[in-house]
């Protein structure tokens, strides 16, 4: 048996889907990995096999001192080599500490990090390169909303930054309305974050998902989603994978470039009929249909962390085309809303889909994450660490590597 090319802990909230797929991905290649979560069982990631041991990480927030003096101290008492963020929160704090920690992060400096979630500079950055994305603009505090064009996208301009406090992050809103507007902005700024405008485009969710690594964006995988929950603006419930449009990609990684982007990306586009992908979203950390990208284009996961870690990449041909992806509940319930036929031919459909797709719980000899969905209103004694005493550093032993 080869050895071990080392340990990876991964940063993720409970119910946090694309972390599972990040640690069955590094075990298979053969890494030992680690959970650390704001909660003692680990949430789904906790609950893999794929997980050596789950660790109590306080979440980030604040002035992040109890966050570096935890994460240190996992990572010592671990043996760790390198550490994850599977969320924009996760991925930015650990981006903004990185000199604190005794080992590297999984993330670009903090300055390209705050380049990249920033969505009106990376509006700019697009237009700059030749990438099409939607109108988006900054409201002014006292300007009079009778002025907005209707309906309008009103998102926060960044989903992290230090010195945050929120608990949850407000999620972008079509507003229709005056009224709808003045409260999404209100509801924006009560948190503390700029809210940005941006002109609704209306089109099918597709991505362009790589590894960035020394200018080139490698094992590129392109997606188009069939079905999102929550409809109709949602998260992909079904994605296939399509062949890498070339131009899409050349201005794509420009744009990377532009950025100073390194290591996994995943870029969302909105295709309309006039066959136009418009940039609306970089994700830069683990993404929901992350195990859609595995699937198609194996090893890509492993390949991102020993870029992190500096070192050799092996070679990363585009992904295979036509492998799909499912996330089943978020599926099911888009068939419970939307009802395409009637209820149970749309809930037969999507039980069809879900045969032969990748999944980002469901896995036969992985049956952990889903078992702790089903049963997690079951536990009401798993206590959160930020309700009841300081973090300190918890293990608990997984269910079987």
């Amino acid at each position: 048996m080869s050895p071990s090319p080392g340990a990876v802990l991964v940063l993720a909230h409970v119910r946090d889907r694309a972390a599972v797929t990040v640690a069955r991905a590094l075990r298979r290649h053969g890494w030992r990995v680690g959970a650390g979560t704001p909660r003692a069982s680990g949430g789904f990631v906790g609950a893999s096999r794929a997980v050596s041991a789950t660790h109590v990480v306080p979440r980030v927030r604040g002035t992040l001192e109890e966050f570096v003096r935890v994460v240190t101290a996992v990572v010592e008492a671990g043996g760790y080599d390198l550490v994850v963020g599977a969320g924009d929160d996760w991925m930015a704090a650990l981006s903004h500490v990185a000199d604190r920690l005794p080992v590297p992060v999984a993330a670009p400096p903090p300055e390209v990090v705050e380049r990249a979630l920033d969505k009106l500079g990376l509006t700019e950055d697009a237009h700059a390169v030749g990438l099409d994305a939607p109108r988006t603009w900054l409201p002014g505090e006292d300007a009079d909303l009778a002025g907005v064009p209707l309906p309008v996208v009103v998102k926060s301009r960044t989903h992290w930054r230090p010195g945050t406090t929120r608990r949850h992050r407000v999620e972008a809103e079509v507003c229709g309305d005056l009224d709808a507007l003045a409260g999404q902005l209100a509801r924006i700024r009560a948190h503390g974050d700029d809210p940005v405008l941006q002109v609704p485009v209306r089109g099918r969710l597709g991505a362009l998902v790589g590894v960035m690594h020394q200018g080139r964006l490698l094992g590129r995988v392109q997606q188009v989603a069939p079905r999102l929950w929550p409809t109709p603006h949602g998260a992909s419930a079904r994605a296939v994978t399509v062949p890498v449009d070339p131009e899409l990609a050349r201005l794509s990684e420009e744009l990377l470039r532009r950025i100073g982007w390194v290591g996994l990306v995943e870029l969302q586009f909105l295709t309309g009929k006039d066959g136009t992908p418009r940039l609306i979203d970089l994700n830069g950390r683990p993404f929901g249909s992350v195990a859609l990208a595995e699937g198609a284009r194996p090893g890509l996961l492993d390949a991102w962390v020993r870029g992190a870690l500096d070192r050799p990449v092996p070679p990363l041909p585009d992904g295979r085309v036509g492998v799909r992806y499912q996330w089943l509940v978020g599926d099911l319930r888009r068939a419970r809303t939307e009802r395409r036929g009637g209820l149970v031919r749309d809930v037969g459909d999507s039980l069809r889909w879900s045969v032969g797709a990748r999944h980002s719980l469901v896995r036969l000899d992985d049956p952990g994450p889903v078992a702790h969905l089903l049963t997690a209103r079951l536990r009401p004694d798993d206590p959160d660490p930020e309700t009841t005493a300081p973090a300190d550093v918890v293990e608990v032993d997984a269910l079987a590597s």
